[in-house]
């Protein structure tokens, strides 16, 4: 009964078997469901990239001095300076534009579910173990799957950030609201409020600082996706620090990780104010 060393339970070609089926009948339909991902990608990298980099600079200077106060101004534009300085530039656009596309899905998936897991006890303990799974598991296993149900380049790069990246706002907006007293749930119910009113005048409101820190969190993994994703084709800084691992060039994967370093310092910085306003 306990001779593990004899593999009685094939999950491997099980796990093999089902993808293989899914490939096979179903490419098409997941094909389509990159669609939407392909054209907001492609349409914020031809918005960042078309910007001169002044304007852009200017841009996040003008958010974070009015997020994040004057010192975090300041501070921004001389990681964007260096950035530029170091021939990073392009690179840092298509990075950006691929944190800002997955962001925006992990936004649109993950809020309205962290709402339902917040206000339903049941539901939050269906996704607790799917959560679970999706952050242990390691980030380069979820590149087999993508790859092959959605072949390789930018767009998979951006499917598997979102996967990797969209628990802890999940998390953090469900906890975000449960903290909300109860005492001022009963207030608006008294006043005749009804649940969709209770959410957004009282719950969500109150939740919004949780809900920031989550979206915070999603930024910082979705950056360090970057390299991970680059290993399958998407662009950006990770291509650098992935070409510097392949020839044991130090120089050059120092630098790529320095963009993505300096990157997610400013993303973090403005971020964080956004939360505490």
């Amino acid at each position: 009964m306990f001779k593990f060393e004899e593999a009685v339970i094939p999950l491997d070609d099980w796990v093999q078997n089902g993808v293989d089926w899914l490939v096979e009948n179903h490419r098409e339909s997941f094909q389509a469901l990159k669609l939407p991902i392909e054209k907001t990608l492609e349409g914020l990298e031809l918005l960042l990239g078309s910007l001169p980099p002044s304007l852009v600079m200017l841009l996040f200077i003008v958010l974070a001095w009015r997020y994040a106060g004057k010192r975090v101004a300041a501070f921004s534009l001389a990681p964007l300076l260096l950035t530029g300085y170091l021939g990073l530039w392009e690179d840092t656009m298509i990075t950006l534009a691929m944190v800002l596309c997955s962001v925006l899905f992990c936004a649109i998936v993950g809020i309205p579910l962290g709402i339902l897991a917040g206000r339903s006890d049941r539901f939050e303990m269906l996704l607790r173990p799917l959560l679970d799974a999706m952050q242990t598991t390691p980030a380069f296993v979820y590149l087999v799957p993508v790859v092959m149900l959605f072949s390789i380049g930018t767009v998979s790069g951006v499917l598997a950030t979102i996967v990797f990246a969209l628990p802890p706002l999940i998390r953090l907006t469900s906890l975000g609201i449960r903290q909300v007293h109860p005492e001022l749930v009963e207030a608006a119910v008294a006043f005749g409020a009804t649940p969709f009113q209770v959410l957004r005048k009282v719950q969500f409101p109150l939740a919004l600082p949780s809900v920031m820190a989550g979206l915070n969190q999603t930024i910082m993994m979705a950056l360090s996706m970057v390299v991970i994703a680059a290993m399958i084709g998407a662009g950006g800084l990770g291509g650098p620090v992935v070409q510097g691992l392949n020839t044991l060039d130090i120089g050059l994967a120092t630098v790529g990780g320095l963009g993505i370093v300096l990157m997610a310092m400013v993303l973090d910085r403005i971020t964080q104010g956004m939360g505490k306003r």
